[in-house]
């Protein structure tokens, strides 16, 4: 399990992160919950997870050492909606509902998030990734051309920012990795 796994893992989390973490300031502002060592410790906590998923994702966007790949775009099949509404709704579960500031409930939680995440590792499941979604990234099912070798004709799921137009031009750049979690851009 590489670091960089786990940091595309968090990733996907930050948005939770940041609800569950604004969720906790507000009521302690409204003086529903006090700011105790558990709510200290669950804030200091959301905030570096919500930095190292920060960084994971900034570093497989832009600073993957990768070497872009020319392909052409044969098929594309924007796959992004079957993905982003089930963690949406484990987002609504886990803010709305999880009180943090219950020992109970922060052991509960920690064990959730542990649990999803060796799921989501073992299985790359790293094209899951609600954070990407609300960068502007949409997720995409290709089948493609390399124009570098001469495999023929492959698919792979990748990610791009904004809607993959093939009307006009079908010439990408893309990074292949074996990750399950590719980029495309246009030059």
């Amino acid at each position: 399990m590489s670091i960089k796994k786990i940091l595309l893992y968090l990733s996907a989390f930050v948005p939770l992160y940041f609800l569950v973490m604004i969720k906790i300031i507000i009521d302690i502002i409204n003086n529903n919950l006090s700011f105790n060592v558990l709510n200290s410790f669950t804030i200091f906590l959301l905030s570096i997870l919500i930095v190292l998923g920060v960084v994971g994702a900034l570093k497989s966007i832009k600073h993957d050492d990768t070497k872009s790949t020319k392909i052409k775009i044969i098929t594309k099949n924007c796959i992004t909606e079957q993905y982003f509404l089930g963690y949406f709704s484990l987002f609504v579960l886990f803010a709305l509902s999880f009180e943090l500031e219950r020992v109970s409930m922060f052991i509960v939680f920690t064990i959730v998030i542990i649990l999803i995440g060796i799921v989501y590792i073992k299985n790359d499941l790293f094209y899951i990734n609600p954070f990407l979604n609300i960068l502007g990234y949409n997720f995409y099912d290709i089948e493609f051309i390399n124009l570098e070798n001469d495999k023929g004709k492959q698919s792979a799921k990748f990610f791009y920012k904004g809607t993959l137009d093939l009307s006009r031009n079908n010439l990408y750049y893309a990074k292949l990795s074996h990750e399950n979690f590719s980029m495309i851009e246009q030059k």
